[in-house]
């Protein structure tokens, strides 16, 4: 989407400008990235990728039956 900010002020906005340029990426892309955060609408997964990149973590003994546990509680099995 395209629009306009007005009453930028000129320190922050050189800041950010600043930012997205360490990061190699445009200031629509950083802005609209922080915008998400600060609104509650920001995504914690990635844009781009794959369900390959998620690393798993280690399941745990005490966890060996919690499908099982779950299972109870949800359908009352």
């Amino acid at each position: 989407m395209d629009t306009t900010i007005r009453n930028l002020d000129k320190d922050a906005f050189r800041a950010l400008k600043a930012r997205a340029a360490l990061k190699g990426r445009p200031i629509g892309v950083v802005l609209s990235e922080m915008i998400g955060d600060a609104s509650g609408t920001g995504s914690a997964w990635p844009k781009r990728g794959s369900a390959h990149d998620i690393k798993p973590e280690p399941f745990g003994k005490k966890n060996r039956h919690l499908s099982e546990e779950i299972d109870a509680i949800v359908y009352g099995i």
